[in-house]
């Protein structure tokens, strides 16, 4: 199967599917669980409203396409997406951003396989993210991972803390769960 690079992408149609683009191979998969979009709104909507009242940036919605390798080309899409207003691109671009965010949110679908999941972090984290959060709202429990290579686990009791990427940012796990 030839690669297909980001801006073949953006021009699919490919209706009540998710897509990404992993080394020039499309990724399609079904639409979101019940489960899986609740807990999304209610990160976004607690990212989202610190963001805003503190004009730290930009929150951007699930599924938002980040390029962030070329040749072959990778673009993933988390679920929850944080660029700080420095790095916010003026004017805003039309397709993928060519930057990666600065926290990426993976909420856990149960298809979502372990080896997936792990290559996902490491795209984030190779391509500059700061901050990754994975969420698994099956397990009730959380990883963090960082660009400096440390990792956290919390359990349903444990808080997401922005750290140094959402500063003052704190929300009990169990508050999206």
């Amino acid at each position: 199967m030839a690669a297909i690079t980001a801006e073949e992408l953006e021009r699919l149609n490919l209706p009540g599917k998710r897509t990404e683009l992993v080394r020039g191979q499309l990724i399609v998969r079904e639409p979101a669980s019940w489960v899986h979009g609740d807990v999304v709104v209610s990160l976004t909507l607690a990212i989202g409203g610190h963001v805003k009242a503190n004009k730290l940036g930009k929150v951007l919605g699930a599924e938002t396409g980040f390029t962030l390798f070329r040749n072959p080309d990778t673009v993933r899409a988390p679920d929850v997406a944080f660029v700080r207003r420095e790095r916010v691109p003026d004017p805003p671009p039309q397709g993928f951003a060519a930057i990666p965010p600065d926290l990426a949110v993976e909420v856990l679908s149960p298809g979502d396989r372990p080896g997936e999941v792990r290559d996902k972090v490491v795209d984030w984290l190779r391509a500059g993210c700061s901050l990754v959060w994975i969420v698994d709202p099956i397990k009730r429990i959380a990883h963090i991972y960082r660009a400096n290579e440390t990792n956290t686990f919390i359990d349903k009791d444990g808080v997401l803390d922005g750290e140094n990427v959402l500063p003052g940012f704190t929300l009990p796990l169990k508050d999206v769960l």
